[in-house]
């Protein structure tokens, strides 16, 4: 049981740091990956990552990058708690001795497991905090005096529930898992890989701060070069209007992306994604690691 409480303590301070380091980045991110493709002739809303925040800012201020952080802050602890505690018990479980290291393919299949129990509570997250940050993009959410659609987190979960219930909370859980199990599986995998390397075959737990700065970054760098399209689709499938849907599911949203954009489609907004990814999971595992250091 400590060594639950100290996953889910670390897990916690981990999310947080990642959260606040990344947001900014990861809503410019579903702002280019929802933009709806323009009639022929016509140019995109947003002709780049940096024109997205140009946009946002002149429209929304500063606040306006921070735009859906309520969701996610309010269930950082569940989630990275979840994620953490699930690969510390598989851990234990793929452990031939207390305190013996695990092999990087052993940490593969703890991130994989740890991918699936947190698909679950990842995807409502998501679908709120998506909506919130892509309504200005999206004609059906802004009405024509100007007033979006949702005034929050909470007004988005109304919403939802009211034209489709439950189950309109986990709209796109198939894509979150086709992120969450392969990516973490990847990142995990890396994480170990990369302080090995750096440790240079000895004890990784005496590795530096400014070492596990640079495992953690290049550990979520490798997640998104895996996962992107599956987090594209995810996206906009949670983004979709429930009444008039643009998209029947996964497949037929991956073949209309392709058809309409061809594979680039699939990789919109990945600038801001990997430029998020890299400081905000270096900043998550070295809160993490230090925090559960320091737990003892």
């Amino acid at each position: 049981m400590a060594d639950i409480a100290k996953d889910l303590t670390a897990g916690t301070v981990g999310g947080a740091a990642q959260l606040v380091c990344g947001h900014p980045f990861d809503t410019i991110k579903v702002k280019l990956q929802s933009q709806p493709t323009p009639a022929p002739g016509q140019l995109p809303k947003y002709s780049g990552a940096m024109d997205a925040v140009k946009q946002t800012i002149a429209a929304e201020g500063p606040r306006g990058l921070y735009k859906g952080m309520g969701a996610p802050l309010a269930t950082v602890a569940a989630l990275n708690a979840v994620l953490f505690t699930v690969r510390g018990q598989m851990e234990a479980l793929l452990r031939s001795e207390p305190g013996a290291p695990l092999s990087v393919s052993q940490q593969v299949v703890c991130g994989a497991g740890a991918g699936v129990a947190v698909s679950f509570l990842a995807c409502p997250t998501e679908l709120i905090k998506c909506r919130l940050q892509a309504q200005s993009t999206l004609a059906d959410s802004v009405s024509a005096s100007g007033k979006m659609k949702y005034g929050g987190p909470m007004d988005v979960a109304r919403h939802v529930l009211s034209e489709r219930g439950v189950r309109g909370l986990f709209k796109g859980l198939v894509p979150t898992l086709g992120r969450e199990v392969p990516g973490n599986a990847v990142m995990f995998g890396v994480y170990e890989a990369f302080k090995q390397f750096l440790a240079g075959g000895k004890d990784t737990s005496s590795l530096s701060r400014s070492s596990l700065i640079v495992a953690g970054g290049v550990a979520g760098g490798s997640l998104w070069l895996l996962v992107y399209p599956a987090d594209v689709i995810k996206s906009v499938l949670q983004v979709d209007d429930f009444k008039n849907p643009k998209f029947s599911g996964s497949v037929d949203a991956f073949k209309k992306i392709l058809a309409s954009e061809g594979v680039k489609g699939l990789y919109k907004g990945f600038g801001p994604a990997m430029s998020r990814s890299v400081p905000a999971n270096a900043a998550c595992f070295l809160a993490y690691e230090v925090t559960r250091s320091s737990l003892g």
